[in-house]
């Protein structure tokens, strides 16, 4: 279903971007170059089936599959090269033709026209689709131990992915968790062949341990229900020394794991840092009127400074004072915040109302803080951390020096690169991590970190900083 709406909606953002070029341009002119539309009409007909043919072999229709994280957004790239490589085929296929005219310019505007309309055109057509029941997918999870359980615990806190958990299949599984004390246990691994029929299951998950089912019989469950058609995820062993940068060597048949370096090059970090510094200079200037404005509302709403200067670690644990709007009474005490770490370093902490990880204090937060905090402007100040050098626009949170009490060893590898004003984990988390997991996100992020990365990152902070929940 959803391969038939992207292609359907791939067809028509290019035939709008076709008819809004003629309707812009037009195909009269001098009749010595230019033919009448019928004959561009002709070409661009003829160029459809190609475009089909291409965004196939460049995996277009397939991503969705992969879920839960793939969106409109990570197919820029593959959409930006194919229209690239169609419109310049196009204008080869004109010239050479003579069916229509080769006319750079009007081709760049079809080209820039496309690339919006197409992109725009897959988000409109995966909106609708995962609204369509028959785009949701029926999951067990094998393995009921904690990993299983935050497997679970982490898929429901996002239905956009279109995955409902039918039940976990383990023989001797945990206690299950409080938010997930709904989902049954349905037998065990031996059984898993008739539950997968019986519940129509269109995905399977491996979580369990080789400790509690042997290489052998999890090698046989695989095989067995990739044969099925089922699409089945192993969660790894070593998963916390794994990022999105792995890569795959055959050894005569035998696949090694390759693990990159996590520490960026002296080369791209200056390049980080001089996208921080022009980027940073222009967001300061343009949100100047918002600073002063911000100042006195602090000012006037509560006493004390306008400002909370906090010691924070940034690259190589090197302390720094991190500067935010106040968003908390004057002299309110840093124990409750202690405590929170503590309490949801663990992945089995227990989430407060709604799933979320959230340490609440209306006592202590004031009436600007509490705006301030929902639309993370509080955050601002930090900007300035940013032109000296002490923070980067994209990064992991700075941390408190107490908290690498609680660090577990890779836990480390984020003080490899800058610490940010946002990152992968205020994107795709934010509140509804516990501390442990968002260690973990920023663990990744340095592993997969590359320019396109940030800039991904920049453009989805506001998505997220309009959501009205999940703030921190």
């Amino acid at each position: 279903m959803v391969r038939r709406m992207l292609v359907s909606a791939d067809l028509l953002g290019l035939a709008l971007a076709f008819s809004l070029l003629q309707v812009l341009i037009g195909p009269g002119g001098d009749t010595e170059n230019r033919v009448a539309l019928d004959g561009e009409a002709l070409l661009f007909l003829a160029g459809l089936p190609v475009w089909v043919i291409l965004a196939q072999v460049l995996g277009l229709y397939d991503r969705d599959e992969e879920r839960p994280e793939h969106t409109t957004a990570d197919d820029l790239a593959g959409v930006f090269q194919l229209v690239t490589v169609c419109v310049w085929l196009f204008f080869v296929a004109a010239y050479l033709t003579g069916f229509a005219a080769p006319d750079l310019g009007k081709w760049v505007i079809f080209w820039a026209l496309a690339v919006g309309l197409v992109a725009l055109s897959r988000s409109l057509a995966r909106t609708l689709a995962r609204r369509k029941p028959a785009y949701t997918q029926n999951v067990v999870i094998v393995g009921a131990d904690e990993t299983g359980q935050l497997v679970a615990r982490k898929l429901r806190l996002h239905p956009e992915y279109g995955i409902r958990i039918v039940g976990f299949v383990d023989r001797t599984p945990d206690a299950l968790r409080s938010e997930l004390s709904d989902i049954p246990v349905l037998g065990e691994c031996a059984k898993l062949d008739e539950i997968i029929v019986e519940h129509d299951i269109d995905r399977v998950i491996v979580a369990f341990s080789v400790e509690r089912v042997g290489y052998s019989e999890l090698s046989e469950h695989v095989s067995r229900l990739q044969a099925m058609g089922v699409r089945v995820d192993i969660v790894p062993r070593l998963c916390e020394a794994l990022g999105p940068n792995v890569s795959f060597n055959p050894l005569e048949g035998l696949q090694l794991v390759s693990l990159p370096p996590t520490t960026p090059s002296r080369a791209m970090l200056m390049a980080k840092r001089g996208f921080d510094l022009a980027t940073a200079s222009f967001l300061l200037i343009l949100t100047s009127p918002m600073f002063l404005a911000i100042a006195l509302w602090i000012r006037l709403d509560s006493r004390g400074p306008v400002l909370f200067r906090q010691i924070r670690l940034g690259i190589d644990q090197k302390p720094f004072i991190a500067l935010k709007f106040r968003t908390m009474k004057a002299d309110t005490s840093p124990d409750a915040h202690r405590s929170y770490v503590e309490r949801t370093m663990d992945s089995g902490a227990a989430p407060e109302a709604g799933g979320v990880y959230k340490l609440e204090r209306p006592d202590a937060v004031t009436r600007a803080g509490r705006w301030l905090r929902q639309t993370s402007l509080d955050e601002l100040p930090q900007l300035i951390n940013v032109l000296q050098g002490e923070m980067s626009l994209v990064g992991p949170r700075p941390c408190i020096p107490y908290e690498t009490k609680l660090f577990k060893p890779h836990h480390f590898e984020r003080f490899n690169v800058p610490a940010g004003i946002t990152g992968l984990w205020q994107v795709k988390a934010r509140a509804y991590s516990t501390y442990g997991e968002a260690l973990d996100l920023d663990v990744a992020y340095v592993r997969s970190w590359s320019f396109s990365r940030d800039l991904m990152l920049l453009l989805q902070t506001p998505l997220q900083v309009l959501r009205p929940k999940g703030t921190r």
